[in-house]
């Protein structure tokens, strides 16, 4: 009797070490984790060129740009593998929150809505909102009050969405899963024109020489600088992150990095 007793206390320790173990994991923070598993998981949506992209590189498929470029500072900086996770644009956000990524990157803006689930790095850049449209219709369309009762496509789950809503209010937005859908509904003329932030804009249209920026200027507030996005409560995350940016924009080496990858997704296609 006496040794089960024993026993059954045993079990009984052996559970709350067991609890006391696993309560202590998942309270460490998001800085702790990546460190502890030497691997930094970012989510991003490689077709928002020349910050994501895919091209082939010695026979194989390989996720480029300057996002990526900054993903491998960041990981370097915390002395950690950096892995991409390649995804849709509307399901980047989401994998932060699954835990299937320790971070995003990908063109991704901190506004106010997003804000509430997610911490955000300062800005690493800052884009300009424009209208792709054909080229043939370019005169058409020079003021916003042109896309009254016209078709206007942008990315579904991103800041352009609530651009071509807020701003192109006569227009009916159509949103799409892919960048790409949207330039190819533009070229079939199922839309009229397409909200892109301004450097992924001018990668398409030197890829399309039927392709032209419209006449209309859209407001870029401070909301559409682009941000690494986190868990919430990732303060030490955010701190080494921030460092990165800051280091890496007094050198101008992001600018360079959208230019290099500007020039490398012209030469790809």
């Amino acid at each position: 009797m006496n040794l089960k007793k024993i026993a059954l206390g045993l079990v009984a320790l052996t559970s709350i070490v067991t609890l006391a173990a696993c309560g202590s994991s998942s309270s460490k923070d998001t800085l702790s984790k990546i460190k502890d598993k030497g691997t930094l998981t970012v989510a991003l949506s490689p077709d928002y060129a020349p910050f994501e992209f895919q091209m082939l590189k010695d026979g194989k498929n390989e996720i480029v740009g300057s996002d990526v470029d900054l993903a491998n500072e960041i990981g370097k900086a915390l002395g950690v593998k950096v892995k991409i996770q390649a995804m849709d644009f509307n399901n980047v956000l989401a994998s932060v929150t699954s835990g299937k990524a320790d971070i995003a990157i990908s063109g991704i803006s901190a506004d106010p809505d997003r804000a509430k689930s997610y911490d955000f790095s300062d800005s690493y850049y800052t884009a300009n909102n424009v209208i792709v449209v054909k080229k043939e219709h370019q005169d058409k369309y020079a003021t916003i009050a042109d896309f009254k009762g016209k078709k206007v496509a942008a990315q579904k789950g991103s800041v352009q969405e609530k651009v071509a809503t807020d701003q192109v209010k006569d227009a009916s937005l159509v949103s799409l899963i892919k960048t790409g859908q949207a330039i190819n509904e533009l070229k079939n003329g199922t839309v009229e024109g397409v909200v892109l932030e301004e450097p992924i804009a001018k990668s398409y249209i030197s890829a399309n020489s039927d392709l032209a920026l419209s006449g209309v200027k859209l407001d870029s507030s401070d909301t559409d600088s682009y941000c690494v996005a986190m868990p919430k409560k990732s303060d030490k995350l955010k701190k080494e992150i921030d460092a990165v940016i800051k280091k890496l924009k007094a050198t101008d080496a992001i600018s360079k990095s959208v230019e290099k990858n500007f020039e490398l997704a012209q030469s790809a296609k």
